[in-house]
């Protein structure tokens, strides 16, 4: 049987593959074992396999891990769609936030936050347009982040998108490719307190496409602890 070790030892590879089709370095990319419904067993294990950043998208159940692994050095992402009604939850509990997505979410999160400890957050793009899916349109992007900008608060170190559930990969790349786009245009403009360096970008499925478009940083979740139930 696969030991989270092997499987460590795969994603690396399969990352390290991917990183030399594209002509990057292999620095340029990390990945988040996503855990969410993962018991603090597995999370613990997939640490002694050398792995340090963990993503979650619910509040409680990130909350619950947090204080049952709290002597482990960990760095957790929120992953998931925030709730206004969360933030004060979510806040204390994540290093970084991927899923900033619209004003009222901004306005309400850096309200919480002291401008001496900016809060590190994506914003979140639908760059596939379908209606299930979160995330401010590509065309709206330039006004949220200049709302953004007035919030020394929150530091907007990238962007986010969740591609595509199809097996065009034509249609995959299209979604990544316009985000990373969208992130050189919108860097250029050199807003305060938005650095934009990185693309949250690339799931189990899909994350060697991501890589290839200019990802920084995957989200792994079923590569890694398998299928949930």
């Amino acid at each position: 049987m696969e030991s989270l070790a092997d499987r460590v030892a795969r994603i690396e590879a399969q990352i390290t593959a991917a990183t030399e089709r594209a002509g990057r370095s292999r620095a340029e990319v990390d990945w988040i074992a996503v855990s969410k419904t993962v018991d603090p067993a597995q999370v613990r294990a997939a640490h002694a396999a050398g792995v340090r950043r963990f993503g979650e998208s619910r509040a409680q159940e990130l909350a619950a891990k947090r204080a049952a692994l709290g002597d482990l050095e960990l760095e957790w992402h929120f992953i998931g769609h925030v709730q206004t009604n969360k933030v004060r939850e979510v806040l204390p509990l994540s290093s970084w936030i991927h899923s900033v997505d619209r004003l009222k979410l901004a306005r309400k999160l850096a309200a919480q936050v002291p401008a001496a400890a900016p809060q590190r957050i994506l914003v979140q793009v639908n760059t596939s347009g379908e209606a299930s899916k979160s995330g401010v349109s590509p065309a709206g992007l330039p006004e949220l982040l200049d709302a953004l900008a007035a919030w020394p608060q929150l530091r907007v170190e990238g962007l986010m998108t969740i591609g595509p559930l199809t097996d065009d990969q034509q249609a995959i790349r299209a979604a990544f490719r316009t985000l990373r786009h969208a992130r050189d245009r919108e860097r250029a403009r050199q807003r305060p307190g938005a650095p934009l360096g990185h693309l949250s970008m690339g799931m189990s499925g899909d994350f060697p496409i991501a890589i290839e478009e200019g990802a920084t940083l995957l989200r792994i979740g079923t590569a890694f602890f398998g299928a949930r139930p």
